[in-house]
């Protein structure tokens, strides 16, 4: 059968119009050409080479690779800030270190899980290149990779971002559940493979490259804030799930969706827009098990502010398709940015 010219004119429209509309909801953009190529520096491995080699000189060799990083890193694993590294005085910290056998049981587990980590490098260098896209001035920072003493996730440093394996080891990890005071299982079953790459753009989002301002106190500014961080998320990295950016489990999003326009009601009703008192709005912006006050059974989904920012910036940016990302990443006007979202949710 011969179709039509007119029809296969109506049907290539169609197509082209529903292929348009798929790339402008998976913010997809073309990244092809664009030359980055993320290789994860393992100075996890590096530096539990001391434990058999020479540490004067693995420590002058890391120091020199590393630079600042090393200082860093030692300030977290010892606990202090002003340790001086140029005085051997700590070596005997770090023999102590590597005697334990928490020590050699946690190089253990991150061998198993992190023999090699091709994969997270593939994604990292995806979303360096979505930065790039979006932002081609931007110096793109180095990778380590450490142990943290379950400390830190990522720690930004000057031109690096450090990625803490032993807080992704997953979520069913020996270590955690005995870290609950410190990672409480709405935390650490979070801390799994998936969530470096999230983890690293939030943290070079929020400490590296659009800092939250000092001038920013209330619940909406703060709000906004996060919204804008979540869509930055978004554009960068298309293909993580929703669930993974907001650290959400699927129920606690179902919730969100569900009740979206009566978590917009009980902001309005208890006035807590422009709320600075941050002991009074803390539990809307911070991660937790639930909301206080919010839903039945202990059910709620936490940091409702964050999602709802995130909702309203995503309604300004439907509404105002001329404002670029790098435009309303520096925008810091959350009034503005509320009153040209026209949220109303059904």
């Amino acid at each position: 059968m011969t179709i039509p010219n007119k029809t296969k004119q109506i049907y290539l429209f169609f197509l082209i119009s529903l292929l348009l509309t798929a790339c402008k909801h998976n913010n997809r953009v073309d990244v092809s050409n664009i030359h980055v190529d993320v290789k994860i520096e393992r100075f996890d491995k590096e530096f539990y080479a001391m434990k058999t080699k020479p540490m004067a000189q693995q420590v002058a060799y890391l120091q020199k690779k590393y630079g600042p990083f090393y200082h860093n890193f030692i300030g977290v694993l010892l606990q202090d800030d002003d340790i001086n590294t140029r005085d051997t005085a700590y070596f005997a910290l770090l023999r102590r270190v590597f005697a334990t056998k928490d020590w050699l049981a946690l190089n253990h587990d991150v061998d198993s899980v992190y023999p090699n980590m091709d994969k997270q490098e593939a994604e990292l260098t995806d979303a360096f290149k979505h930065i790039k896209y979006y932002f081609p001035e931007k110096k793109l920072p180095g990778v380590i990779s450490y142990y943290s003493g379950f400390e830190l996730q990522t720690m930004i440093g000057d031109g690096y971002v450090g990625i803490g394996l032993d807080l992704f080891l997953g979520g069913n990890s020996r270590f955690y559940p005995v870290l609950t005071e410190a990672w409480p299982h709405y935390l650490s079953r979070n801390f799994n493979a998936q969530n470096i790459c999230p983890r690293i753009i939030e943290g070079l989002a929020r400490e590296d490259m659009f800092p939250e301002s000092d001038s920013s106190k209330t619940l909406l500014s703060k709000m906004i804030y996060s919204g804008k961080v979540m869509y930055f998320m978004d554009m960068i990295m298309p293909d993580v799930a929703d669930t993974i950016k907001i650290g959400y489990t699927d129920a606690q999003m179902k919730w969100c969706q569900q009740f979206q326009s009566k978590i917009w009601a009980w902001f309005l009703d208890q006035d807590l827009l422009y709320e600075s008192d941050f002991p009074k709005i803390q539990k809307y912006l911070n991660p937790a098990p639930f909301t206080p006050g919010l839903g039945e059974k202990n059910e709620s989904a936490p940091k409702l502010a964050v999602w709802t920012g995130w909702q309203i910036v995503k309604e300004y940016m439907k509404r105002n398709p001329d404002v670029t990302l790098q435009q309303l990443m520096t925008d810091n006007d959350a009034q503005k940015i509320l009153n040209g979202a026209h949220y109303k949710p059904k």
